[in-house]
Parts: structure tokens; C-alpha cells; sequence
């Protein structure tokens, strides 16, 4: 079971619109590039976006200071130490038990008001994802992923030490910070940058270990991949669509792929085919969080 408590560290105060405001800079800047020709039931390309102009999606070149100055928290101080930390009160800590319409509200709170392109809580982000999804013909289990793909952002109301631990891209910690990881100077501060063993190429892992079996940077990705992975009977693709969505120095840097197993490869078609839900499904037509809810009921 996931650690389970009604806030005991009191985190409930936390500002949720700053978060919700990080999050969707950060969402701006990446920018997605697939080829995908797979069957038809999953990995197909997708089709509620072929209409849209991906080029206005902002490069992270040109980010606001905002988005920099994050990035520089998160590079700084994604260390081994502190990922060994997460993962260990991850299994012994206790947090919240919901439901998972409960955790949609919750993330409800999370509603950037400051931002020009779009007014959109979490909750709708999650409704969209899932809504372009299914109006695509994707299986029942990938409808789902959509719908609970960022669940994991919950983690900043309940134990999170700021924003960098949270959201993000995501990379592995315990080898050397590839150049393609987003501002990859801002490494210079992270300890392990200049480790004997953790800033070499390899690290502490073996070409050829599996993603499996590699760390990577402690977040709201990593964080409902764990949970899910031992409370949920998903697939082993939507397992990988919830670790890997924020990994673009993977599946569209082409990173790390020295450390890629038989199955990695798999699971990146995968990934690869989920990300465009998650980037291009935000529009003005927003389905309705109680007529949903009847309809589950229902279902």
C-alpha cells in the first residue's frame, strides 16, 4: 500500500497557483517531435492534433527567468543523496488517502490565473488528456493513463520541499548530466556533477542495465509510477507512459540510450505515442468534471 495520512506536516497551505504556474511554463517549453507509424489500437499517430500549429508551443531558449530560475533549483539539487532520501521516506512516510476523484479536486486548486494561453486547472489538463484519448480509439487502459497521468503533482501539497522536487523534466541521477537535458549548464551546481563516480558517463549503472533499473530525478512522474506500479493492474506501457512522460532528454533528446533494454525499446513506441495528449490537448472545450463523474458511476 502507498503511504496513507490526512496531512500531518500540515503542507495543505501550500500555494497551489505557484506551482500550477511552474508547471505550465515548464508544459511550454517542450516541444514534441515523433514519427509514429505502430497499429492502430495504441501507437498510431495521433489525430485530435493534426490541426494544431505545434510551432507556437514556446522553446525553452526563450523561457521567462521564471522557468530558468527553476530549472537551476531542480539541476542543483536532484542529487543522489536526495533521491536515495525521497525514495526511502517514500515507503516509511505517510501522506493522504483519497480516492481518485478526491485527487483530481484536490489538484483543482492548482489553477495558474497569470497565464495568457489558457485558464485550465489540472483537473481540466487531466479531463482533456483523457477526453482526446478516447475520442481517438485508443484502449480503455491508455484513457485512464491520461486521466491520472499528473496525479503525482499531489505530492507537492504533501511533503515536497518546493517546486523543483515536484515538476519538470526528469533525467537520472548517478551518472553524468547529458548535454541534452534542458539548461544543462545549470548542473554546475549540483554536487554530483564533479563526483569521482556519479559525473562519469556511466555512473553507478552498466550500458545495457535496463531504465528499469536506473534512478531518475524524484517527482510527481516518478512519484505515481510507484504507486500505481504496486496499487493498479495497467500495463507495463502505461506504467511507462506515467514514468517516462516528463523524460524528453529520452524520448525526444534521444539521451541515455547506451543504458536501453529489449524492453526500453518497447516502452519508448509507447511513450512516444501517449506525450501528444499530454502536450497538445489543452483547448477551450472543456468536458464536464459531473457529467463524467455520472457517467463513471454508471459505467
Amino acid at each position: 500500500m502507498a503511504p496513507a495520512a490526512l496531512d500531518p506536516l500540515g503542507y495543505s497551505d501550500r500555494d497551489g497557483l505557484a506551482l500550477e504556474s511552474i508547471s505550465d511554463d515548464i508544459d511550454a517549453v517542450n516541444v514534441l517531435r515523433a514519427d509514429l507509424r505502430r497499429e492502430r489500437d495504441m501507437l498510431d499517430e495521433s489525430e485530435f492534433d493534426a490541426e494544431k500549429d505545434k510551432s507556437q508551443f514556446r522553446q525553452y531558449e526563450a523561457a521567462c527567468d521564471r522557468v530558468k530560475d527553476f530549472y537551476r533549483e531542480q539541476h542543483e539539487k536532484q542529487t543522489v543523496a536526495y533521491n536515495l532520501k525521497a525514495r526511502n521516506e517514500f515507503k516509511f512516510k505517510t501522506r493522504a488517502e483519497m480516492s481518485i476523484w478526491q485527487a483530481m479536486e484536490k489538484l483543482n486548486t492548482l489553477i495558474d490565473e497569470s497565464d495568457p494561453d489558457t485558464s485550465l486547472s489540472q483537473i481540466e489538463h487531466l479531463l482533456q488528456a483523457a477526453e482526446a484519448i478516447r475520442r481517438d480509439g485508443k484502449p480503455r487502459w491508455m484513457q485512464l493513463t491520461g486521466l491520472i497521468h499528473d496525479l503525482g503533482k499531489l505530492l507537492f501539497f504533501y511533503g515536497a520541499e518546493g517546486q523543483w522536487d515536484v515538476v519538470g523534466d526528469t533525467f537520472p541521477v548517478g551518472c553524468a548530466f547529458d548535454k541534452r537535458i534542458i539548461y544543462p549548464e545549470t548542473f554546475r551546481g549540483n554536487p554530483d556533477s564533479s563526483h569521482e563516480i556519479y559525473g562519469t558517463k556511466n555512473g553507478i549503472y552498466q550500458p545495457g542495465c535496463g531504465l528499469d533499473n536506473m534512478m531518475l530525478s524524484w517527482g510527481h512522474d516518478e512519484y505515481l509510477y510507484h504507486i500505481v506500479k504496486h496499487q493498479s493492474t495497467l500495463p507495463q506501457e502505461a506504467l511507462a507512459m506515467i514514468r517516462y512522460h516528463s523524460f524528453y532528454p529520452w524520448h525526444t533528446g534521444g539521451a541515455y540510450t547506451e543504458f536501453m533494454d529489449e524492453h526500453d525499446h518497447v516502452m519508448l513506441a509507447a511513450v512516444r505515442a501517449f506525450n501528444p495528449y499530454d502536450l497538445y490537448s489543452k483547448s477551450d472545450d472543456v468536458p464536464s468534471l459531473e457529467e463524467l463523474k455520472v457517467c463513471t458511476a454508471l459505467s
